[in-house]
């Protein structure tokens, strides 16, 4: 990735006492009462917190900040997580503290103040395995029992249920306006903040805002889109010789025509007629793809473990940071949460295959929790079948592995080739090497796409020789995007 410069000044600065005397004054502004810090302060994966105790009142208040060096959108991801957190709160009966104050400007930037909730850590330090070092990267303790896991995977799967329930007309982000909830702003996503803060990919060549989507087909294009910038765009460390340029080539204009035709949205359906791996799956053995233009369903690109807090009983005290969820594809939310082993299954070690095998044995133990939450269910699904089965099937047809793919440029690669590729268009040849993987794809390509590649590749082999980060012209940058998008 792009040399990344972590501005620590900047979040330095959210620990003077200036800084912490003007979060009390914005709390006493707001509350109308006296207000005390209690150190020390939380900070989260992107955030701030200050716990703040009123004059008279309990509970504590937790005064919740961007950190400046690490959120690029900080204005609108405050506005859209506050009002998703206040949407689910009223139409659930989800453990969600309530957000008493909010806003975009301040004294101190934009900032939420909710309720503090009293807890005992979160399902991923509760379920972590054991370490001596306390800034080890959380991963699941292999040796935790069945019984534990069903137990807190139940009545998290039991929450997923109730988000499951609400639907929204169009994908992009939620907005309240007078009481209301309306899906008014564009979509942003974890993988957007992480093109500009890892890779310096150009603002303009993003979403703009303001943007919503009609149907499901248009935002997996939209990803795709996203997904041909960051190979366009991100300067150094992500193409490694030729041939891996040509695969990243390949892998992308083969995936965003798939989106342009529809074919993502139907994928491991029983819609699915176009694949080479529909024809091997009998069509009555799956379930329905949900409608790809209404219905839409909240999607959390950081709903994870860490976000799911508990109490000394194991019972969920509190569901927080619903920071870059957005109404997306309902196919999202039909695969099975991509967090059951905490760690990311691109930062899993030993490797990939290693995390399908052991996310394999452990997803039977969340089918098991979900199946037991849905028979407690009074309500029909609103689906044509359960969730445990589309999740059941998601896995089994690779849908999982779409999705995945489609949201995080950097898993992109992997995800497709590994997973994707053959299910798609068939078994490739034995014995194929990696740098020869897009040759076994490129008869795919259209005639302008074929011609364009090898020109693309040279500027690219050549730009990365100096490594050095490009601040684009939004112009210029939006023209180098739209040759390589065939329109």
């Amino acid at each position: 990735m792009d040399p990344w410069l972590y501005d620590s000044s900047v979040d330095k600065q959210l620990r003077l006492k200036t800084t912490c005397r003007k979060v009390e004054e914005l709390a006493e502004e707001k509350s109308g009462r006296s207000a005390t810090l209690i150190s020390p302060l939380i900070f989260g994966g992107f955030n701030i917190l200050y716990r703040i105790r009123l004059e008279g009142t309990s509970p504590d208040i937790m005064v919740r900040l961007p950190c400046p060096s690490l959120v690029q959108f900080p204005q609108e991801k405050t506005i859209h997580e506050a009002a998703t957190a206040a949407c689910i709160a009223k139409h659930t009966s989800l453990p969600i503290p309530r957000h008493l104050f909010y806003g975009d400007n301040s004294p101190v930037g934009p900032f939420v103040i909710m309720e503090h909730v009293e807890n005992c850590g979160s399902v991923s330090a509760r379920l972590t395995r054991p370490s001596e070092d306390p800034s080890a990267p959380h991963v699941l303790d292999p040796s935790v029992s069945e019984s534990t896991l069903e137990a807190i995977w139940g009545r998290i799967a039991r929450c997923l249920l109730q988000l499951y329930r609400m639907t929204f007309p169009k994908i992009g982000s939620l907005v309240e306006a007078n009481g209301t909830y309306e899906v008014a702003s564009r979509p942003i996503t974890h993988n957007m903040t992480d093109m500009i803060r890892l890779a310096n990919i150009p603002r303009s060549v993003l979403p703009p805002q303001g943007k919503t989507y009609q149907t499901a087909d248009e935002w997996y294009t939209a990803l795709a889109d996203m997904h041909i910038a960051q190979l366009i765009f991100q300067h150094n460390d992500l193409v490694t010789s030729e041939d891996d340029c040509r695969n990243k080539f390949v892998a992308r204009q083969i995936f965003r025509r798939l989106a342009k035709q529809g074919r993502l949205s139907c994928f491991g359906f029983a819609d699915d007629t176009w694949s080479a791996q529909s024809s091997k799956i009998s069509a009555s053995t799956l379930s329905p793809a949900p409608s790809s233009s209404d219905a839409f369903r909240l999607w959390g690109d950081d709903f994870r473990a860490g976000n799911i807090l508990l109490t000394d009983s194991d019972e969920i005290a509190a569901l927080i940071d619903w920071e870059y969820t957005y109404v997306g594809p309902t196919q999202f939310i039909l695969d099975p949460p991509w967090w059951l082993l905490i760690e990311t299954a691109e930062m899993w070690s030993p490797d990939i295959d290693d995390w399908r095998e052991t996310y394999d044995m452990r997803l039977k133990t969340w089918l098991s929790a979900m199946e037991k939450a849905e028979a407690e269910m009074t309500e029909p699904s609103p689906l044509p079948a359960p969730l445990s089965t589309y999740m059941r099937e998601s896995w089994e047809t690779g849908r999982f592995f779409l999705s995945y793919a489609a949201r995080k440029s950097w898993a992109f690669d992997t995800m497709y080739w590994k997973f994707l590729d053959e299910r798609f268009f068939g078994d490739r040849e034995s014995g194929v090497l990696k740098d020869d993987l897009w040759k076994t794809r490129v008869h795919l390509l259209s005639e302008e796409e074929r011609a364009a590649m090898e020109p693309f590749v040279r500027r690219k082999m050549s730009e990365s020789k100096e490594r050095r980060i490009v601040d684009w012209d939004p112009t210029e940058a939006k023209g180098r995007l739209s040759e390589l998008l065939f329109d």
